[in-house]
């Protein structure tokens, strides 16, 4: 079979090799890859961010947002069965710390992912612990059903502390969870939705999707034209994606006294915050890590499934795997919103 596989250390290295496929141990499946999705994790891995370089042993299958049909089952699954379609939560959680004895496996202390720690889904076939499965309708295309895990970010992030529902929210970052989270926030309520980010085609994609306006963080002040559209009282939610100091800032600048941020995209290095400020204006700040399983699936499958969202704005790209290097490339020119690798095709 064809992989997509990081296979040298350092920026870029990565490259379509073939590899044979291996039938399913204990508590595993072997899925028929339909659809995958490229995600910033994948990015931080081509560009080898020390985070990653630390703990990737190579070469490595990437990719951990995946559409498929289950093949086979491993000894001791019940969850799934052959010819079942499914997406894939990309936490493999131990079940035993205490977190996940707590309610909270989505913040394992053993996490381990697909594409990092074992073999990911860029490729035919895929073998992945049966418990991070989530069986879909048949009648759900892969397309969309490949965009579920990254889904899930963006309904954490919308419906974490006090919800959005008719409140102002100011999105920074729109990168495809971004996009999601306008499309969720739009969905759910809010308003109005600001939108920042750089990329003018992000930002047309954000309008789709739902967002009432649009800044280019490179154009204006973020945090002060938000004000503005709020008649000077603040944004009531800022949902920070870009990663940048810039866009961390601006979000706590943006908020409302008593204001919630909700950090999902944090800056490379530490920075500095001023907590005399913090003490005075009484932000409360919630950390978005991952999805809250399986609470999170439940709500956006219902969302997915009623038909109340449209992600088609998000997918920019469809590409075989034989193609899956430039969906990298692309990503990197600022052309590319969500690229899906298509195995079949």
């Amino acid at each position: 079979m064809l992989t997509l596989s990081k296979i040298e250390a350092g920026p870029g290295g990565i490259a379509v090799v073939p590899r044979e496929p291996r039938d399913p141990g204990p508590g595993e499946i072997r899925l028929r890859i339909e659809a995958a999705g490229v995600c910033g994790t994948d990015m931080q891995i081509y560009n080898w961010a020390p985070r990653m370089a630390r703990r990737m042993a190579l070469p490595r299958v990437l990719g951990h947002e995946a559409s498929g049909v289950v093949e086979a089952v491993g000894t001791g699954v019940t969850n799934v069965k052959a010819g079942d379609h499914v997406s894939l939560e990309s936490h493999i959680f131990c079940g035993t710390c205490k977190q996940c004895r707590g309610g909270k496996p989505h913040i394992c202390t053993s996490t381990h992912y697909p594409g990092i720690d074992i073999d990911g889904v860029f490729a035919e076939h895929a073998v992945v612990p049966a418990q991070i499965a989530w069986v879909n309708p048949p009648e759900l295309p892969h397309e969309v059903a490949a965009l579920l895990e990254p889904l899930g970010i963006a309904v954490h992030a919308a419906t974490e502390g006090s919800g959005v529902s008719g409140q102002a929210v100011l999105v920074s970052g729109c990168g495809p969870i971004g996009l999601m989270t306008v499309a969720v926030a739009a969905r759910f309520g809010a308003w109005p939705i600001i939108a920042a980010d750089l990329n003018p085609k992000r930002l047309a994609a954000a309008e789709a999707l739902g967002a009432t306006h649009l800044l280019n963080a490179g154009e204006v002040e973020v945090a002060a034209q938000a004000r503005q559209i709020t008649r000077g009282e603040g944004v009531d939610v800022a949902i920070e994606y870009s990663g940048s100091p810039a866009g961390f800032q601006a979000c706590l600048a943006a908020l409302t006294r008593g204001g919630e941020f909700r950090l999902v995209g944090a800056p490379a290095n530490p920075l500095e915050v001023d907590f005399t400020r913090w003490l005075l204006d009484c932000p409360r700040i919630y950390n978005i890590h991952g999805r809250r399983i399986w609470q999170d699936w439940e709500r956006m499958s219902a969302l997915v499934l009623g038909g109340q969202l449209d992600l088609r704005p998000v997918v920019s790209h469809q590409l075989p795997l034989s193609e899956g290097a430039r969906a990298f490339d692309l990503i990197r020119a600022g052309e590319a919103l969500k690229p899906l690798l298509r195995p079949g095709a």
